[in-house]
């Protein structure tokens, strides 16, 4: 599939991961609509020249109403997502059962349901591609439910790809490392530095610009079906 023949929709496309792969996918000549539970992103999205829907990727009818507004999609690219941490057991107690539910339902039960929805919009064919991160193969402390999230969206690409295959629709995953969005530059250059250290090369965080175009290339590369890229600079966090 080339990007000029492109009309995509991107979940958590107002921030971070999900705006360098909309913008990107601009660039390049695609249609973009983004998908975002926040209504700001309407000021984003018109900047680049994309559609916006406010949308709960956890509810099927705001889902919908989502891909109404997207027309005739081809390609769905699920980058919502939200991080916990906490320890299964911390100083004031187990884990908040709740907590860990939440996260699931964002990262992975709503991955799914924009999944399952975006493949019946696919008549003609497309490409569903899902955020998973290096946590689902080497979590960390108190990534207990985050890293259970991530690792549910690796699992789907294989079955995913093979129950619609017949429907000439190709499922991939992207596992980034450490990217350099608005969440982690929050915490400050040193902080940054450090996580960087880990890196084995090139020694640095990732730009999200190299996530775009990572998405961008398993559109483009019609043999690329039913497994999990990492992106993340030889890291295997500690």
């Amino acid at each position: 599939m080339q990007m000029k023949d492109v009309n995509a929709i991107v979940t958590g496309g107002a921030s971070g991961l999900g705006a360098a792969t909309a913008r990107h996918f601009i660039t390049q000549g695609a249609r973009v609509t983004i998908l975002d539970h926040d209504p700001a992103g309407a000021g984003f999205a018109q900047d680049i020249g994309a559609g916006f829907a406010a949308v709960d990727v956890t509810d099927a009818a705001s889902v919908t109403a989502g891909l109404d507004a997207a027309g005739a999609i081809n390609v769905a690219v699920n980058c919502a997502g939200v991080a916990a941490v906490e320890k299964t057991l911390g100083q004031n107690g187990p884990h908040d059962q709740g907590r860990f539910e939440k996260t699931l339902a964002i990262n992975l039960a709503g991955t799914f349901n924009v999944a399952r929805l975006a493949a019946e919009r696919m008549q003609a064919g497309g490409v569903i591609i899902n955020t998973a991160s290096v946590a689902a193969f080497d979590g960390q402390k108190g990534q207990a439910a985050y890293a259970a999230s991530k690792a549910g969206i690796t699992g789907l690409s294989l079955p995913m790809a093979r129950d619609l295959a017949r429907a000439g629709i190709r499922v991939m995953a992207i596992a980034p490392g450490i990217f350099r969005t608005p969440m982690l530059e929050g915490l400050g250059e040193e902080v940054m530095a450090g996580l960087a250290r880990d890196v084995v090369f090139p020694a640095r965080l990732g730009e999200p610009g190299e996530f775009a175009a990572l998405a961008a290339f398993i559109v483009e590369c019609d043999y690329l079906n039913g497994t999990t890229i990492r992106l993340d600079g030889a890291l295997r966090m500690p």
